[in-house]
C-alpha cells in the first residue's frame, strides 16, 4: 500500500470515529475515551449509557464490496479488545457492567454515509 493510500486509509477510519462519537452522543452516550490504547491494542471509543459502558470498535469502509464492515473484526481483534477492555476497568477501577459492540459506517452509492450500531456482538471468554 503506498503512502496515500494509507493516509486516506487513515482519514477515512478517523473520519468514521468521529462520526460514530457524534452519532453515539446524539442517542444519549458520554464518551469517555477515543482511540484509548493498551499496549497494542486500541479501542475507538469507550463510552457510558446508562449504567453499561461499552467498548466499540469502529469500522469505516467507502464501499460493502468486500463484506460488511462489521464482518471484519477477527477474533484476534476482538481478543485484544477485550485485554485492552480488562486494562481499562482495572485502571479506572470500574466493576460495573460492559459490553462490545461494533459501529459499522459504509458510503452509499450517492456518497452519502450509512451508520450501523450493533450492540454486545461479542463477548470474550477471558475477561
Amino acid at each position: 500500500m503506498d503512502d496515500g493510500a494509507m493516509r486516506d486509509k487513515k482519514s477515512t477510519g478517523e473520519y468514521g470515529e468521529s462520526q460514530a462519537a457524534q452519532y453515539l452522543r446524539s442517542k444519549g452516550y458520554v464518551i469517555w475515551e477515543q482511540s484509548w490504547r493498551w499496549k497494542n491494542a486500541e479501542v475507538d471509543i469507550i463510552a457510558k449509557q446508562n449504567d453499561i459502558l461499552s467498548f466499540i470498535e469502529v469500522k469505516t469502509r467507502s464501499s460493502d464490496y468486500f463484506g460488511h464492515p462489521a464482518e471484519m473484526v477477527s477474533l484476534a481483534q476482538m481478543n485484544r479488545i477485550a485485554d485492552a477492555a480488562n486494562a481499562y476497568m482495572i485502571e479506572h477501577d470500574y466493576g460495573g457492567e460492559i459490553r462490545f459492540d461494533i459501529i459499522s459506517l459504509v458510503r452509499s452509492s450517492n456518497d452519502r454515509w450509512k451508520i450501523e450500531h450493533f450492540e454486545d456482538v461479542f463477548f470474550p471468554s477471558n475477561l
